[in-house]
């Protein structure tokens, strides 16, 4: 098992993010995470890669407790947050051999890297005279190259044009065949193109679960299946 919510709960200042959420998710599984915003999925994410404290539960990543073992799990997770938090006055290539230190991986994988996430013609500009779909690309690039087992996208092709979309989902399918992917994103068509489960998130709660045909049902996509589940929910 790669990773194990149990009773996962988490409050801001008396207000509920996490209800007591449960879940398992298996090796080699590329799972959508979906919700309206404030469903809770970003607390999730950041809770299982190991960013952020919580109230109740446990969290095991491949079997170890990531609250008890926090350096061992985050070693097993690329994670690749919303924001996308970068150091703006750094060059690409000089953030990425930073990245690597942190890891304390072989600078010649970096190269590789840069090449791999379309950063070949931008690695010696400085981040901040990027594109926000290049920086994107920049915050992919922290997230897999220490080759990671899990990884955690937080709205992974925020910023990028229709190209750079397919490219990157390309890239995230391919991750998919050798890594444990959770991916968050509102675009449904990227669910259909790269996930084989969604798991629906409001108020906290799951309210979903299961592979996309099962999702949909009844419905005839997955906008309309969203937008029945949450709304029965208000």
């Amino acid at each position: 098992m790669s990773v194990k919510v149990q009773n996962l709960t988490k409050l801001y200042h008396q207000q509920i993010a996490l209800d007591h959420i449960s879940l398992e998710i298996s090796n080699g599984e590329i799972v959508g995470l979906l919700g309206p915003n404030g469903a809770g999925k970003t607390t999730m994410m950041r809770s299982i890669a190991g960013s952020l404290s919580f109230d109740e539960g446990k969290i095991w990543v491949n079997g170890i407790d990531n609250q008890e073992n926090p350096f061992k799990t985050k070693s097993m997770i690329g994670y690749l947050p919303e924001n996308n938090p970068l150091y703006l006055d750094m060059y690409v290539k000089e953030y990425l051999s930073f990245v690597a230190d942190i890891h304390q991986i072989d600078k010649r994988k970096i190269a590789q890297i840069i090449e791999k996430v379309g950063l070949s013609q931008e690695q010696n500009k400085k981040i901040h005279q990027l594109s926000k779909g290049y920086k994107q690309r920049v915050g992919l690039a922290q997230a897999i190259i220490f080759d990671p087992e899990i990884l955690i996208l937080d709205e992974p092709t925020n910023g990028l044009d229709p190209n750079q979309i397919i490219e990157i989902r390309q890239l995230i399918s391919e991750l998919g065949k050798e890594k444990t992917v959770i991916l968050s994103t509102h675009i449904m068509q990227e669910v259909e193109a790269l996930c084989s489960r969604v798991i629906l998130l409001d108020k906290g709660r799951i309210i979903q679960d299961g592979n996309i045909e099962n999702f949909k049902g009844k419905y005839k996509n997955l906008e309309e299946a969203f937008f029945q589940y949450t709304h029965n929910e208000l």
